[in-house]
């Protein structure tokens, strides 16, 4: 039962992830960056809306929402009122757990975003974020989309709600998936970040998701599993 729930999951992870190494192919990044920037900047850096309301707004909105998870797990409201202890603990673990997950990669991270290249008025040169260890000239920091985390993180919910409501499930995934997007769009309008970054965060929270879900049910199956049998002595 829990291999063929895993299947469609799986199935998704793997495709997403074919779609991403191409798109790391095609060179589209730089295409889109030229979209919004000027040999002298990103025009949308200093938007008053896309600075306060889409940047800081949304981050403080999305901390609220992980702060109202752990005090749903105590007292449930909504839609989460649907699920039990066990799995809002899981919501809201993995929402923590997907935003920690980015931020260690960010950390770790050697590639500068859009706005420091020279290209737009920078000082860094592009380089594939695949270039492991090769500085590109700038401060880096900028792999994956920490701000679109902010709502992608929240992509863990398809997955405890999909065996409560499978309509839950997918309206659940839709939203978290349409605010991540376009929470990544404001942020490659501001130079920020490439659009390769947005893509990288959702699969990653996606994948952080489906780890612990995963593990969630293995140790489900383990304990409602009968217990052995005595072995006979053979005589």
């Amino acid at each position: 039962m829990i291999r063929s729930a895993a299947a469609r999951p799986l199935a998704l992870t793997l495709f997403a992830l074919a779609l991403l190494l191409a798109w790391d192919a095609s060179g589209l990044d730089l295409v889109l960056a030229r979209l919004a920037g000027t040999p002298t900047g990103f025009p949308w850096r200093d938007d008053a809306f896309v600075v306060k309301v889409m940047h800081e707004g949304a981050k403080s909105l999305s901390w609220l929402l992980v702060i109202g998870l752990f005090v749903a797990i105590r007292w449930p409201v909504g839609l989460l009122r649907r699920l039990g202890r066990g799995e809002r603990i899981q919501l809201a673990l993995t929402a923590l757990a997907s935003v920690t997950v980015i931020s260690a990669f960010k950390y770790t991270s050697r590639t500068s975003c859009p706005w420091d290249l020279q290209v737009f008025g920078g000082t860094a040169q592009h380089v594939s974020h695949w270039a492991w260890g090769l500085r590109d000239g700038g401060p880096g920091k900028c792999f994956p989309a920490g701000h679109a985390s902010a709502a992608f993180a929240y992509l863990g919910g398809y997955f405890v709600f999909r065996r409560r409501s499978p309509a839950v499930a997918r309206a659940w995934f839709a939203c978290a998936l349409v605010a991540g997007l376009a929470l990544g769009l404001s942020q490659q309008l501001r130079g920020a970040h490439y659009m390769s970054h947005t893509l990288w965060t959702a699969w990653l929270c996606w994948v952080t998701a489906f780890a612990i879900d995963s593990l969630v049910q293995a140790r489900a199956s383990r304990r409602d599993l009968p217990p052995a049998l005595p072995k006979l002595n053979e005589s």
